[in-house]
């Protein structure tokens, strides 16, 4: 898209591919798994014709951003802190921030540790799960969904190696497209590169185009940057720590389709664990 401006910027020790478009207050936008900057390819159009500076970079690990290797550099602190460094770099004092599936998490993370840097937030897809002070990440997830649950399977090694099998841009169209209710569970000796016999229709959003987009992107990187956001879940808990109990105080639009895990029970319950923890539930805003 020729309207819209990338370069490279350093923060945080990494280089982060960004991509912008427009003049006026920032609204920083940061794309969830398996994604890039052009998620948001749409949304940096429309604002930057309403008097915004849209921002949308490749996450650490994803597209042109630099993908270190190991898991231990994809903690909350990791991210948070390019993201910090990212604020600067524009020559701003704080963002309005919007974020999607792990973007959205990174945006929760974002607001525990740095508040200061954050006017607004709108999320999509996962909302605040507060940080459990006794139970990790992953053994919360087993106790919950079981050993098949796909985060639990992420952890395995070869989880790349099954991704590489398949052909990338049919993988691509997999993931894009995907749709069920509950939680996803792959069990043992189903290959996450495994694709549906006959090929996925794509949405009126989604183009033949976008799906080459990604998977150019991702043919060149792997999947592994990505999978490490999923490796570091426990070592970003106990990392964490000092931030048990801490509150969300910046507002927040909280958005979910109708196919997510959060139902309006869900949510209601939610407010209520808001509520439980000092805060009086309105300082987020719920739309399905």
């Amino acid at each position: 898209m020729e309207e819209i401006q990338h370069r490279m910027v350093e923060v945080n020790g990494i280089k982060m591919h960004v991509a912008e478009k427009g003049e006026g207050p920032v609204v920083l936008f940061l794309h969830g798994y398996p994604q890039l900057w052009y998620s948001w390819r749409h949304q940096i159009l429309e604002l930057s014709g309403r008097g915004y500076r849209a921002v949308a970079p490749d996450l650490r690990g994803y597209g042109d951003t630099d993908a270190p290797a190991s898991p231990t550099s994809y903690t909350y602190h990791h991210i948070v802190g390019d993201l910090v460094a990212l604020v600067d770099t524009l020559g701003v004092e704080q963002v309005f921030l919007v974020g999607h599936d792990w973007g959205a998490i990174i945006a929760w993370q974002f607001a525990l540790l740095r508040p200061d840097r954050i006017k607004a937030m709108v999320i999509l897809s996962v909302a605040f799960l507060p940080r459990h002070p006794t139970m990790k990440p992953l053994q919360r997830f087993r106790t919950y969904f079981g050993d098949d649950y796909y985060i639990c399977r992420f952890q395995e090694p070869e989880i790349e190696a099954q991704y590489a099998s398949a052909d990338t841009s049919s993988l691509m169209r997999t993931l894009l497209t995907f749709r069920r209710t509950g939680p996803l569970l792959v069990p043992k000796g189903v290959s996450f590169g495994t694709l549906p016999d006959t090929p996925v229709p794509l949405p009126s959003w989604l183009t033949e185009d976008d799906i080459q987009y990604y998977a150019s992107k991702f043919e060149k990187t792997g999947f592994k940057g990505g999978l490490n956001y999923y490796r570091a879940l426990d070592l970003s808990w106990e990392l964490t720590a000092p931030w048990n109990g801490v509150q969300v105080k910046v507002p927040v639009k909280f958005i979910v389709g109708d196919q997510r895990v959060y139902t309006r029970r869900w949510v209601q319950e939610r407010r209520a664990v808001a509520r439980g923890r000092g805060g009086d539930g309105r300082s987020c805003s719920f739309h399905q």
